[in-house]
């Protein structure tokens, strides 16, 4: 889609495509009220960085930005590299689905530019092979985010811009969307955030953890995640409890 429609280290870029981008906020307002402080940070080709905030901070608002969907903000928010758009093509799991409810499974797949059978595995690998041809409007929850989620990985992004993209999904499907996520992102690496409010889900996946502080969000601090912490459950653990004793 144009616009907005566990990895191992940086690199491997997505041939004949350099996208970076580059955030540097001194305030947000909305309806005169603050909800962005100063936020500074880049994201690199190939890169996962994770963004880890309490609930109403404005995580979702810097996605918006990001996307290009809202451009008032006092600072920069820009993508930059060889040959990129204001916004490059992006794939996007917002916190709602954002589904066409008129449209089957493999429509809104369609619809949104997706490969053809790179959507199909993508639906077989989420356990929505059998509702492919079921009623958006028909499907659970739970499904309708893995659909999403399928939808951003298959339209050939050079960005992944990803809000709490596992909500809602119970402890297994969980594990089965992050393993697909991680999964993609070790065959095709592109820039990514990731929005979440679990410091285990950000370590799991990310290059890097910045952390924001209660609203209007400034940044805290930003942690690189040491790169045995998938393979090492003492590793993940041990850097999970230093982050959050960080964000005291």
């Amino acid at each position: 889609m144009g616009g907005p429609a566990a990895a191992g280290a940086p690199g491997g870029a997505v041939e004949g495509v350099v996208t970076r981008l580059i955030v540097d906020i001194r305030e947000k307002r909305l309806a005169g009220r603050p909800v962005l402080g100063s936020l500074a940070f880049s994201l690199d080709e190939g890169e996962v960085t994770a963004v880890v905030g309490p609930s109403g901070c404005g995580k979702s608002t810097l996605l918006r930005l990001v996307a290009g969907l809202d451009r008032g903000v006092a600072g920069t928010v820009r993508w930059s590299g060889e040959g990129a758009r204001p916004v490059p093509n992006l794939g996007v799991v917002f916190q709602q689905p954002r589904l066409l409810p008129w449209r089957t499974v493999r429509q809104n797949l369609a619809l949104a530019g997706a490969d053809r059978v790179e959507g199909e595995r993508l639906l077989e690998r989420l356990g929505l092979a059998a509702q492919a041809d079921v009623w958006a409007s028909q499907l659970s929850l739970g499904m309708a985010r893995r659909l999403a989620l399928a939808r951003a990985l298959a339209v050939d992004a050079q960005a992944l811009l990803l809000d709490e993209p596992f909500a809602s999904l119970d402890e297994g499907n969980q594990r089965l969307a992050r393993a697909v996520l991680a999964e993609q992102l070790l065959r095709r690496p592109v820039p990514t955030l990731l929005i979440t409010h679990d410091l285990a889900e950000a370590v799991a996946l990310a290059h890097r953890v910045l952390v924001l502080s209660p609203g209007p969000a400034r940044l805290l601090f930003d942690q690189a995640v040491p790169p045995g912490v998938r393979t090492d459950p003492a590793l993940a653990t041990a850097t999970v409890a230093a982050l959050r004793d960080l964000a005291r």
